[in-house]
């Protein structure tokens, strides 16, 4: 168990001599010759991890960061929390794989699971265990949509990101992900996303509006589909959180048309937002969640869909993984929701959200930034030129780097990844956070006189 680097009252950022350091360049040049071209993270943030412990890291030179990527949010309560490896360690000497068959850890998951449902949905409300990620997760909502309704068609939302799968790239926004591959999954629609900050003038329609349109006009090109799919905020996409209208439109209009609503819940779930998912703070209730990354709070993987029990018409083997047994997550999932109603982290999220909100909206005076938005702990600075409007990618990756050299990680996203992102640990403290909102500031604030970042 890492001990070095427990949080100590004051522990900060520390960053000595350029980055990579060399023992982190040593190994990232073993991974250069050796991992997938695919590989992503490490060569915009370049530093080889070593150790973690709650909102801080250690690379292999000796550096120290605040992590606000935090697995890509899979570590709502930091790395390493105690009380979660304990968990873990219990379950380790007992069973660690299950395949799907019921054990104790398993029904205690559940259970904590489906206690933190509204009494009302968790009275009709059934689970299926997926393969261990987001993406497979998402992939079993369309097929259990698919198979309950017979239908083939299924619409999704420009600036959508649900995964990097065949069918998942298929229903996802991003055109340059997808262009290499070809013959994607047929049947998929997309219709404007209507975020916050940017409504329709009177002049226009929502993507409601026009969604609404198009199924119900005879000519409108569109059969049936078997299921709408949507993010309550749009991460991969540049943390566009969506207007409120917007989704009760789609819900009233999918309900209305007898089509499954799928809510993806893989990032904005667990509490990211400030409820324990993004859907309740707009009113509605889907027909299917899908959840995964931060399901068992310290990045065990493991993910799920619960859905209405009315679209339980699958048969025994219709969705599979030989990995969806992970009994170390479930006991950790576990611990984990015992620890976020024990320390009221859901209110920490909110709170420390209001505190990123203050901290980040000083920055709207500067004329590189085109927005800064988010709920939650799940914000994004878009930058752009003001020159033009264009999206003002190199100025994203500068401040990234000013960030990481100062001690600070956050990745960036959205429209060619000109919206810096921050995701840090839902238990993260009002200093760290301070700290962190000083580092990146600075070089945001160095846009007001120039175009790149030193």
């Amino acid at each position: 168990m890492i001990t070095s680097l427990r949080p100590a009252p004051r522990m900060a950022p520390h960053v000595s001599g350029d980055l990579p350091g060399p023992r982190s360049a040593a190994l990232l040049a073993h991974q250069e010759r050796w991992e997938s071209g695919a590989r992503t993270y490490p060569r915009h943030l370049p530093i080889a991890l070593a150790e973690g412990s709650g909102s801080f890291v250690r690379d292999v030179d000796g550096n120290v960061f605040i992590d606000f990527l935090a697995g890509a949010g899979v570590l709502s309560l930091g790395h390493n929390h105690p009380e979660l490896v304990r968990a873990v360690e219990r379950q380790l000497g007992s069973l660690t794989h299950g395949l799907d068959f019921p054990t104790p850890a398993k029904d205690a998951f559940a259970e904590a699971q489906l206690s933190m449902l509204s009494p009302e949905r968790r009275n009709h409300t059934r689970l299926h265990f997926c393969g261990p990620t987001g993406a497979n997760a998402v992939e079993a909502a369309v097929k259990l949509c698919k198979i309950a309704t017979g239908r083939g068609d299924i619409i999704s939302f420009q600036g959508a990101f649900h995964g990097s799968t065949h069918a998942t790239m298929a229903l996802s926004g991003l055109v340059s992900q997808k262009a290499p591959v070809r013959d994607g999954m047929p049947g998929v629609h997309f219709f404007p996303y209507t975020a916050d900050g940017r409504a329709p003038d009177d002049r226009s329609m929502s993507g409601a509006d026009l969604l609404e349109q198009a199924l119900r006009d005879s000519n409108g090109g569109i059969t049936p589909p078997a299921a709408v799919i949507m993010e309550m905020v749009q991460g991969e996409g540049g943390n566009n959180v969506a207007r409120a209208d917007f989704v009760r439109k789609v819900r009233q209009v999918t309900r209305s048309l007898g089509i499954p609503l799928i809510v993806d819940e893989v990032q904005t779930g667990c509490g990211r937002t400030g409820t324990w998912f993004a859907y309740e703070s707009y009113g509605i209730e889907p027909d299917v969640i899908v959840a995964s990354k931060a399901l068992s709070g310290i990045g065990l993987p493991v993910a799920l869909i619960l859905y209405d029990a009315a679209l339980d018409t699958w048969a025994p083997g219709a969705h599979i993984g030989t990995f969806r047994g992970n009994q170390l997550a479930f006991a950790a999932g576990v611990e984990a929701i015992r620890v976020i109603r024990r320390d009221d982290i859901l209110g920490n999220v909110r709170r420390r959200g209001a505190q990123l909100a203050d901290r980040l909206g000083r920055l709207t005076h500067v004329p590189w930034v085109r927005e800064v938005r988010g709920r939650g702990l799940m914000w994004g600075i878009e930058l752009a030129d003001p020159r033009n409007g264009r999206p003002a990618s190199s100025v994203a990756a500068a401040v990234q780097r000013h960030a990481l050299r100062h001690g600070l990680i956050v990745e960036r996203g959205g429209r060619d990844d000109a919206v810096v992102r921050l995701l840090p640990p839902l238990n993260v403290t009002a200093e760290v956070m301070d700290m962190a909102c000083s580092i990146l500031t600075a070089p945001v604030l160095s846009c007001t006189t120039r175009a790149t970042v030193p």
